[in-house]
């Protein structure tokens, strides 16, 4: 399955953006993971369809009402196929 790496920045910490994350992922069907870095982005690792992972970028775009989102960088990986299905890391 294709892969993306997503750090998501601005204000994305202290506003559910990770248990937002593994709702939508969950509902995509995509597995994963996201967690908080120290720089105070949010980092999303997941894998599933090109239309799941492009539903969950176009949304981490926005994320929860309470995040002020800047910039998303995503990096496309090679199929991984390493998870079974979405957590949220700490």
């Amino acid at each position: 399955m294709p892969q993306i790496q997503a750090t998501i920045h601005g204000q994305v910490q202290g506003v559910g953006y990770r248990y937002n994350t593994l709702q939508v992922a969950e509902n995509l069907g995509v597995t994963g993971f996201v967690r908080n870095l120290p720089d105070g982005t949010v980092e999303i690792v997941a894998e599933g369809s090109d239309e799941q992972l492009n539903a969950l970028i176009e949304w981490a775009h926005r994320g929860p009402s309470g995040a002020q989102v800047s910039q998303v960088d995503v990096i496309k990986e090679a199929d991984q196929s390493r998870f079974d299905r979405f957590t949220i890391e700490r």
